[in-house]
């Protein structure tokens, strides 16, 4: 019975974590059925996306420096769509006024969505990592996955090189999160895996409900490569350092604040 009562809240607490994302599929399903005379699909979503995001911080579902982070990953998810978009790997087959170079707007807020998620849960499970690499290996990694999404296209792809460097990096990395003053904890690289699965089926409802298209979807809904896994793990592994590698410098700007409040406890 404490299995059920535990995986109950930790499924509650997951659907609060969720709640951006949530609004963003309910927008989708929405609009899907629903047209508003002379504005476009893809503007219509982006408004209800913004407010949406006013609405999190109005209601303080998520803090100003959470919404610092999920900007961050807005600008970092609509410049890989104008890249991914030119190189013709999907397409946005609808008409909007908040298009540039065929992507709309709101598309960032997906990617933000994923961040939103990160932030949430860190904050509603009290997420503590162990063991987390040096820096140096943190940002070198991030960065080179990121390249690969746009390299990949002109030099091979090395996903899973970069797979593998990061089993090395992250070996001994331990996330832990308490749910009813229980702490349980997973290896990191497990927790990524588990991330980027729950998104690809999240994806799956999203091209079905035509937020973008593949081209193998253009005329036959079908559904996405499973392979796209390991691209939506390496996302959430890019996700995760950004969120950690900002929370830690947070950390260590409170504690120089904290020392220049109180010169007494610097000895």
């Amino acid at each position: 019975m404490v299995f059920v009562r535990q995986l109950f809240r930790f499924g509650y607490m997951q659907a609060l974590c969720c709640i951006f994302p949530v609004i963003i599929f309910g927008t989708l399903g929405l609009t899907k059925l629903v047209e508003v005379p002379g504005l476009p699909r893809y503007d219509l979503i982006l408004i209800i996306c913004l407010l949406a995001q006013i609405g999190m911080v109005a209601f303080k579902l998520e803090t100003l420096d959470e919404l610092k982070v999920i900007c961050l990953f807005h600008l970092i998810g609509l410049a890989l769509e104008l890249f991914k978009v030119h190189m013709g790997s999907w397409s946005y087959p609808g008409e909007g006024w908040s298009k540039i170079f065929g992507v709309p707007l709101y598309s960032g807020f997906m990617y933000a969505s994923v961040a939103s998620y990160i932030c949430q849960a860190w904050r509603r499970l009290d997420l503590q990592i162990t063991g987390w690499p040096r820096s140096i290996w943190t940002i070198l990694i991030c960065a080179a996955i990121y390249g690969n999404f746009f390299t990949h296209h002109f030099i091979g792809d090395y996903r899973w090189i970069l797979t593998a460097l990061l089993a090395v990096i992250f070996f001994r990395t331990k996330v832990y999160f308490t749910l009813h003053q229980r702490t349980y904890w997973l290896p990191l690289i497990l927790s990524f895996l588990l991330i980027g699965f729950f998104i690809w089926v999240a994806e799956n409802i999203s091209t079905f409900l035509g937020a973008w298209s593949y081209p193998d979807q253009e005329h036959v809904w079908r559904i996405v490569h499973i392979g796209k896994i390991s691209s939506w793990f390496l996302l959430v592994v890019i996700s995760v350092i950004i969120v950690a590698q900002l929370k830690h410098v947070k950390k260590g700007m409170d504690n120089t604040r904290k020392l220049e409040s109180n010169p007494k406890m610097d000895t």
